[in-house]
């Protein structure tokens, strides 16, 4: 019956889904290591669910670029170097670029930031922003990557392209992924992390783009030191 089909439908999503979400926990926890090989097997039995959407949710987190395929034995979690995260850095960079100058633009014609929607999305921003510099300071990775990944999905979501904002998700997503698998364990983070996430929102608000500059600037140099001093480790 249609109405049959239709619920396994979801019902499968909604697996895909769930089972996509944990094994990126996992990942991101640096609990399944670089290079860590596994099977659809595997983690079928470890979740206590079929093959399919597990296939489907280590398929998707491939397209992410977390995993890396291979036809015989599998799918490996991708180790990410030094170099990786210079050109993520890069890409991220041009793509913020991007969206400065679309607002610079709209400040050319007198575009209404001071929309009651805009306002309220932006105050919503700036939450999660204060939520991220907290987990900052005190070191907590978990709590400071959730929000830190909501924050730049929100904030990017304002500048009204859907496409840069999921590629720049993406990169961010990526980003972290490289900088956990570089941490050593267990590490004392506070004050390691970039936390000026209320900072670039007020410069935001305030039109102030080159002020939002020197912000992004300042927050890739030190994450790009950071890294490379992990590295030499």
């Amino acid at each position: 019956m249609p109405g049959s089909t239709g619920s396994g439908a979801v019902t499968r999503s909604t697996l895909r889904q769930q089972i996509a979400d944990a094994l990126r926990d996992e990942v991101l926890g640096g609990r399944l290591k670089p290079g860590q090989e596994f099977t659809v097997k595997e983690i079928a039995e470890q979740y206590g669910v079929s093959a399919t959407p597990v296939r489907e949710a280590l398929v998707d987190l491939s397209a992410q670029g977390l995993l890396e395929a291979d036809q015989h034995r599998g799918f490996r979690v991708h180790e990410y170097s030094v170099q990786d995260f210079r050109g993520m850095i890069e890409a991220r960079s041009l793509i913020i670029e991007g969206m400065f100058l679309a607002l610079d633009e709209g400040r050319r014609h007198h575009h209404d930031y001071e929309d009651p929607r805009t306002a309220a999305a932006i105050a919503g921003v700036r939450r999660r922003g204060e939520e991220a510099q907290r987990a900052a300071s005190a070191g907590d990775l978990t709590v400071l990557i959730g929000y830190d990944l909501r924050f730049w999905r929100e904030l990017s979501a304002l500048f009204g392209n859907p496409y840069l904002a999921d590629f720049l998700h993406r990169l961010r997503l990526q980003s972290w992924v490289c900088t956990v698998q570089h941490l050593p364990r267990p590490a004392d983070l506070r004050g390691l992390l970039w936390s000026g996430h209320t900072e670039l929102v007020d410069a935001l608000y305030d039109r102030d783009t080159a002020t939002a500059r020197v912000i992004l600037a300042a927050y890739n140099d030190d994450s790009m030191a950071l890294i490379e001093r992990l590295a030499a480790q």
